[in-house]
Formats: structure tokens, C-alpha cells, sequence
């Protein structure tokens, strides 16, 4: 069944669905004013940027009432966003993702803790690939500024493999896709998802722009003196 909420107030309808499939799409998330604000700054020209919660509007962003509602569903009124991407699928920056799970964390410094590895420098930011439970608690909104469409790489899901933990390659590989589903999203709407969700996309077949924000959220702090990279 593919999941598309109509109501994106329908909170117990919402927390259910991301507990049983890992996922749901909010058809309507952000208004009509915020969209354009947005699409003026990450324009059609912009690329792929991560550590976007630098960014004054996109902090303003994660704490809005609209993705708070949302994330609080899920997480509880004490959860914060802990990073930024932004993503843009066009012919001109196009790619194709293989199936995979979201593994890392960005942390202000490396400290070797138990079950946290391995390490990776990314765009200057140190990343860390934590145990499954703390990837299992935190959960991601990709807010879209432009419509999701078949044509234009949407993300593919495995409904319910965020439940099996962090998985490794070769269960990636063999697990079935048969049951898989295309997530398209309007303009302004949201999918909000688990980072182990078992996901994937296509490349863009149109020249259209496919722009997204990717925030994450978490609810508890890192242990034994890590700390998160970014808290808003």
C-alpha cells in the first residue's frame, strides 16, 4: 500500500505509520510563501550542500511549527535537527543511488567510544557510523521544494526494513525489493522517514529541478562525551 497522508494533523495516523513502515508522506507541509523564500535561495544553479543548519533559514526551518509537528509526532516535544542537506537531481547534476541505509552521525570531535565506527571526514565534518540504536532514533523530513515525480528521480522504499537494524551489505543486496514503493511528493510536502529505511532512486529523466532539504532529528544526546555536530 502505498502510504500518502492527507491530513498532516492526523498525528497517531502519522506516528503508526512511521513505527510500522518506517515511512509517510505529508502531501502538505510547507506553505506557498515559504517554498518561493526558499526556491529563491537554493535556486536551480545551486548544488548538492551539506552542514545546511548553518544556514539561517534553514534553522529557522527546523524549529517552524509545520516540521516541528511533524518530527514531534515521532520524537517527542524534547527532539532538535542535527543536520542539513540539501539535494538537487537535475540533468545537469544528476545521479543514481543503489539501495542502502542512511549509517552516519556528524560529531563535533572523534572519541573512541564502543560500537561507534567507522570514521569518515566529510565536507570538513567528522561522520561516525553509531550502533543501530541510536541511527534507529532518529528520523529524517525531506522537505521538497519542487514536485517528486515519477520522471524525476523520486525515492524509492522498503516498507518495514528499518525494523531489522543496520544491515549489512550483503543483506542490502539480497534483501526483496518486490514489495518496494515510489515516493512521490508535491510541491511544499514532506517524506518523512527512518535512516535505516532501506531506500533508493533513480536518476532524473527531465530536465526539471528535484530540490530537497534533508533534516534529521534526534531526541537524546550521544554518550560518553560525544557530541552532535549541529543541535537546533
Amino acid at each position: 500500500m502505498n502510504v500518502n497522508l492527507t491530513d498532516a494533523s492526523t498525528a497517531s495516523v502519522l506516528k503508526l505509520l512511521v513505527e510500522r513502515d518506517g515511512f509517510a508522506v505529508v502531501p502538505a507541509c510547507l506553505d506557498e510563501a515559504t517554498v518561493e523564500r526558499l526556491c529563491k535561495q537554493f535556486n536551480d544553479t545551486r548544488h548538492p550542500q551539506r552542514n545546511l543548519l548553518s544556514v539561517p533559514s534553514v534553522q529557522g526551518l527546523a524549529i517552524s511549527k509545520p516540521v516541528r509537528e511533524i518530527i514531534e509526532t515521532a520524537l517527542g516535544p524534547r527532539c532538535f535537527a542535527v543536520r542539513g542537506i540539501f539535494f538537487n537531481k537535475t540533468r545537469r547534476s544528476n545521479w543514481k543511488v543503489v539501495w542502502h541505509q542512511d549509517l552516519t552521525i556528524a560529531v563535533r570531535e572523534r572519541r573512541d567510544v564502543d560500537g561507534f565506527g567507522p570514521w569518515t571526514m566529510k565536507a570538513g565534518i567528522m561522520h561516525v557510523q553509531p550502533p543501530a540504536e541510536v541511527m534507529g532514533g532518529i528520523l529524517a523530513i525531506r522537505l521538497h521544494l519542487d514536485d517528486s515525480g515519477l520522471d524525476n528521480g523520486p525515492l524509492k522504499v522498503v516498507p518495514g526494513s528499518h525494523r531489522q537494524g543496520r544491515l549489512s551489505a550483503e543483506q542490502v543486496a539480497s534483501w526483496p525489493k518486490e514489495n518496494s514503493l515510489t515516493c512521490t511528493v508535491p510541491k511544499g510536502g514532506a517524506l518523512v522517514m527512518r535512516p535505516l529505511l532501506l531506500h533508493a532512486s533513480s536518476a532524473c529523466a527531465t530536465p526539471e529541478c528535484r530540490r530537497v532539504i534533508h533534516l534529521e532529528f534526534a531526541s537524546a544526546e550521544l554518550p560518553e562525551g560525544l557530541i552532535w555536530h549541529d543541535t537546533v
